[in-house]
């Protein structure tokens, strides 16, 4: 006999997601997609008009409820941990970097 408990990703398994699934996974696609959003903000971005926003992050919501489903077994969540510091430390580096000029320059 499997046991799933084995198997499970980090966030599912710290949601509990084969004891209580029904919070566990809806704490799951939550992280997902919060996680979604700052990787999105944070690396692609661009100003939009609502419109358009409004359809970019329904498409991201409904593409989360699929990747929640695979973060179960996948490392999903942990992906996008990993992409938003790799993006958070690019972004802090930049604005370091556009400091510098900005006072070398003057």
């Amino acid at each position: 006999m499997m046991d799933v408990q084995e198997h499970l990703s980090f966030f599912a398994a710290l949601f509990r997601v084969d004891q209580n699934p029904e919070v566990g996974m809806w704490l799951l696609y939550l992280t997902i997609l919060a996680l979604s959003i700052i990787v999105y903000k944070l690396g692609f971005a661009k100003k939009l008009p609502l419109l358009k926003s409004i359809i970019i992050y329904t498409f991201l919501a409904f593409g989360c409820t699929i990747l929640t489903f695979l973060g179960i077994f996948l490392p999903v969540a942990e992906g996008l941990v990993v992409a938003a510091l790799v993006l958070i430390i690019y972004k802090i580096r930049l604005h370091q970097s556009k400091k510098e000029k900005s006072t070398i320059s003057s």
